[in-house]
Formats: C-alpha cells, sequence, structure tokens
C-alpha cells in the first residue's frame, strides 16, 4: 500500500503529464505564404498564421481578417479562440494607399481559396469555416459573402463557407476607400465596394455583431441595422444583428467572440449552456 508522500508524487506527477499535454496540445504555423503574386509587397506581406489543435481532424475553421481601417495592422490569432478545438487562421493582406481597395479583396478572397485548399493539412474541415474579422476585417469578410464574384475567382462558391461573423464592420463603402476617392469620412456612399450594394437573399448565415450605437464608430451599428433590415426584405432569414451596450469599436470585440462561438456551437448542434 502507498504511504500518502507517495501518493502526494503520482499525484503531482500525474498533474504535471496533464499540464504538459493540454500545453502541447496546439501549434501554430507562421508565415505561411498563400499567394500565387509575385510582386515584391505581396511577396512581403501576403501570408497567414495557422494555429491548431494537434492530432485531431475535421475540425471548425475560424478565418480571422484583422482591424486597422484597411491602411495598418497585422494577422492575428485571437487570445478569444485559443483552446477550443478549432483552428484559427490569422490572415495579412495588402494595405491602402499602397494598393487600391480591389487588390486587398482579391488578397482576402485568395487567402480564403487557400484555406478551402490545404486547411485539411491542419486538422480542420473544409466544410466548417467561418469567415470573421474586426472593423476593416469585418467589412472584408461582409464583402466576401455578398459579392461573390471575389471568391469565384479562386474557384470557390462563397455560399460553401458556413458562416460570416463580421465584427463592426462599415456596410457602406469604407471611409477609406472614400478618402482615396477624395469622399470625407461623413459623407456616406454605397457604391461597388459597399457591402450594401449586394444585399441578397440566398447566402449563408451572416451574424452582424457591433458595439453600442451611441459608442460606435461612424454609425457602425446604424448601418449594420440597415443591412440587416435589406437583408431580411431580400428573404434572407439567417440575417442577425447584435448590439452590445455599453462596448465602443474597440471595446465590443471580446464580447463579440462569446457570440460567434455560440452561433458556431448551433451550426454544429452542439448545446449551448446559456
Amino acid at each position: 500500500m502507498m504511504n500518502s508522500i507517495t501518493k502526494i508524487s503520482v499525484s503531482l506527477i500525474l498533474a504535471l503529464l496533464c499540464i504538459t499535454v493540454n500545453a502541447q496540445g496546439y501549434k501554430q504555423d507562421n508565415d505561411i505564404p498563400y499567394t500565387h503574386k509575385t510582386d515584391a509587397y505581396s511577396l512581403e506581406r501576403l501570408k497567414l498564421d495557422v494555429y491548431h489543435p494537434k492530432g485531431v481532424t475535421e475540425r471548425p475553421v475560424v478565418v480571422w481578417f484583422h482591424g486597422g481601417g484597411l491602411e495598418a495592422g497585422n494577422k492575428e490569432i485571437p487570445a478569444q479562440l485559443r483552446e477550443k478545438d478549432i483552428v484559427v487562421v490569422g490572415v495579412n493582406y495588402r494595405l491602402l494607399p499602397q494598393v487600391t481597395v480591389r487588390e486587398t479583396l482579391d488578397d482576402a478572397a485568395e487567402a480564403v481559396a487557400w484555406v478551402f485548399r490545404h486547411i485539411t493539412e491542419y486538422g480542420g474541415d473544409p466544410r466548417k469555416i467561418v469567415v470573421s474579422g474586426h472593423s476593416a476585417g469585418g467589412y472584408i469578410s461582409m464583402m466576401l459573402c455578398l459579392d461573390k464574384h471575389w471568391l469565384a475567382a479562386y474557384g470557390i462558391d462563397a455560399d460553401s463557407v458556413m458562416m460570416y461573423v463580421p465584427f463592426s464592420g462599415q456596410a457602406i463603402t469604407h471611409y477609406n476607400v472614400r478618402k482615396m476617392q477624395g469622399i470625407p469620412p461623413l459623407q456616406a456612399t454605397i457604391d461597388e465596394y459597399a457591402p450594401l450594394y449586394w444585399v441578397r437573399g440566398d447566402c449563408p448565415p451572416l451574424v452582424l455583431i457591433c458595439g453600442d450605437r451611441e459608442l460606435e464608430l461612424y454609425g457602425r451599428y446604424d448601418e449594420n441595422q440597415y443591412l440587416a433590415r435589406m437583408m431580411k426584405l431580400a428573404g434572407h432569414q439567417q440575417t442577425y444583428l447584435y448590439e452590445i451596450d455599453g462596448h465602443g469599436h474597440g471595446g465590443m470585440v471580446d464580447p463579440g467572440f462569446h457570440i460567434l462561438e455560440t452561433h458556431l456551437k448551433q451550426m454544429l448542434g452542439i448545446e449551448v449552456n446559456p
């Protein structure tokens, strides 16, 4: 029979083993090139990181586009998506004004196409891809969802994405796109670079998440509210709109991940705790 000291030693060893297994349960592969473009800026910029659980297959995938007004920012794996038994892909794209928004959106589409073709190598399931991002990243995810030609250029049907979850994305033409057109940030326009221009009733679930309408950037909630209304009028019944009271443009990100996770579980048929 083991004495108390031996029992404690065994317990400590088992605990340490558990910690080691958990610590080694995920891997992150960084700076993976995803482009066929050959110019210097593309070769520098068009890379992604993949964070994935080890030794599993067919895991859900979240493709995350960073914010920064389309002019700044870098790829990231959000802390709130780590250790969730999902694959997370953080994407870089070329930035304004070094390129046009057409080139930025083309980069984003190429990255998502890469995910469809390679994510099984990292344990992900191409049938369970969620496209998301904050601010500029939210705008990008909206555009890829609603204007199907971006992904179609890379042989991907935008409707094969399981769900789109933009965080505080701009629904009218993005203000830094308008800046390049000589239009000030409070002069609203809707052209081919506005998600609202491409409203349609036949796309995958679209989960719109915004901060408090009084605290958000440039009326961002109101734009999303109008987009949600137009989507419903177009016949799209799986458009969801959330306003996170008391949280501004940056503060809404953290609670927004709970909404993303809840919808993901619902899509996968997993019971959601209230």
